[in-house]
C-alpha cells in the first residue's frame, strides 16, 4: 500500500509541474521568449524551445521532425524570408499544453504563425508550429 501511495503521489507531482505555484510563476509567459526569437529569426535559440520531436509545417508541407531537423527548416525559412516582427494575437490553453497565434511580417510578406506548447517534465517545449501566407 505504501507504494502505491507514492506512485500516486509521484504521478500527480508530474502532472502538475508546469502548474504555476508562485504569483511570479503566474507572470510568467512561455511565449515571450519564442515570440522574440522568431521576431529575430535566431532559429538556433528558437530550437532550444523545440521538444525532442515536433510537428513544423511551411506553407501546407508538414514535416515530423527531430529538433536539429526542425533548427535547420527555420534557419532555411529565416534566409528566404528575413523577419522584421512578429506578435503574438492570440493565446489560450490549459496548464499542461497552451497555444499562441501570431503575425510574422517577414521577407516583405505577413504570416500566421501557430504554436502549440506542451510541459514536458518541468519545462513547455514546443510540439507544433505552423506557418503559412496570410492572403
Amino acid at each position: 500500500m505504501g507504494k502505491s501511495i507514492i506512485g500516486v503521489l509521484a504521478a500527480a507531482i508530474a502532472a502538475f509541474s508546469c502548474v504555476d505555484m508562485s504569483a511570479q510563476d503566474r507572470s510568467y509567459d512561455v511565449f515571450n521568449p519564442i515570440a522574440k526569437y522568431l521576431a529575430t529569426g535566431d532559429a538556433e535559440k528558437l530550437s532550444a524551445w523545440f521538444s525532442d520531436n515536433l510537428e513544423v509545417t511551411i506553407f501546407s508541407t508538414s514535416n515530423d521532425s527531430s529538433r536539429n531537423q526542425a533548427r535547420q527548416i527555420m534557419k532555411t525559412f529565416f534566409r528566404s524570408y528575413t523577419p522584421r516582427s512578429f506578435e503574438i494575437t492570440h493565446k489560450a490553453g490549459r496548464s499542461n499544453m497552451k497555444y499562441a497565434l501570431g503575425t510574422l511580417n517577414a521577407g516583405g510578406e505577413m504570416f500566421m504563425v501557430t504554436i502549440f506548447v506542451n510541459c514536458m517534465d518541468t519545462d513547455f517545449k514546443i510540439q507544433q508550429l505552423k506557418i503559412e501566407r496570410i492572403d
